[in-house]
């Protein structure tokens, strides 16, 4: 059977190219498939131990069974997203979107007006934006780290798995309501290059207390940043370094 692999951040760089089509014998797991992509890039093979899988769009393990046409996407490490079809929304009270960076610096107040009732006493708006300082190198980005140590960030390159990003969005959107009552959530990430000082996500949380909304605008947040398969490249004057931490497929319960 033949599958698609899609590969991402840093692994796209060792490979050379987004995809690889693999010929695997019936019955192969995620695994072989794995396996087979290390065998034609030997450089991958380190990162094993921080790879997260999804097959056709949905987190999985290793061990799940592939079928004849489907797509594998290997998630390394993740930041923490334009889609094809541009932004998306998930509904009246909810605004999921992956847009073109930067974002506008106007774009958490934009949301507000879109989400508040009258019944909202309190709005948080939360924006993440490009600093000069670096952060944690990803897994196997240690020396290119270490060679633009003491250096000054120039902005940040996002990439992101459009499809399952928006899907986790989705699902923290959910986690939001149940845990916290609120409905009323704007998570907006932005994908491709972001200047200093410039915004590339934005979170809003509208509820008719404070404290609510607090804690789901910085729920929304980590778990954007934990679970969303959106990467982030720390840009240099001569080179880069991607950033993050092995992607979470969970709610952490």
């Amino acid at each position: 059977m033949r599958v698609r692999v899609r590969l991402f951040a840093r692994q796209r760089e060792i490979a050379g190219a987004r995809e690889v089509s693999l010929e695997l014998a019936a019955g192969a797991t995620i695994e072989d498939a794995w396996a087979a992509l290390a065998a034609l890039h030997p450089a991958l093979a380190d990162g094993r131990p921080y790879v997260r899988f999804a097959r056709n769009g949905e987190y999985t393990t290793a061990a799940t069974g592939l079928d004849d046409g489907d797509e594998v996407a290997c998630i390394p490490p993740v930041s923490g997203g334009a889609g094809e079809d541009g932004p998306r929304a998930a509904g009246p009270e909810r605004i999921l979107e992956l847009a073109p960076a930067p974002l506008p610096p106007d774009l958490g107040r934009a949301l507000a007006d879109r989400l508040a009732t009258a019944e909202d006493g309190a709005v948080v708006i939360f924006e993440g934006r490009t600093r000069a300082t670096a952060g944690t190198p990803a897994p196997g980005e240690e020396a290119e780290a270490r060679r633009h140590a003491g250096r000054r960030v120039e902005a940040l390159e996002y990439e992101a798995f459009e499809t399952l990003a928006l899907r986790v969005l989705g699902e923290i959107a959910d986690a939001v309501a149940a845990r916290f009552g609120v409905e009323r959530l704007a998570i907006v990430h932005a994908v491709g290059e972001v200047p200093l000082r410039e915004v590339s996500v934005v979170v809003v949380a509208c509820a008719p207390h404070r404290d609510a909304a607090f804690d789901a605008a910085r729920f929304a947040m980590d778990e954007t940043k934990a679970r969303a398969p959106i990467w982030k490249a720390e840009r240099f004057a001569d080179g880069h370094v991607w950033v993050g931490q092995v992607a979470r497929t969970d709610d952490p319960g």
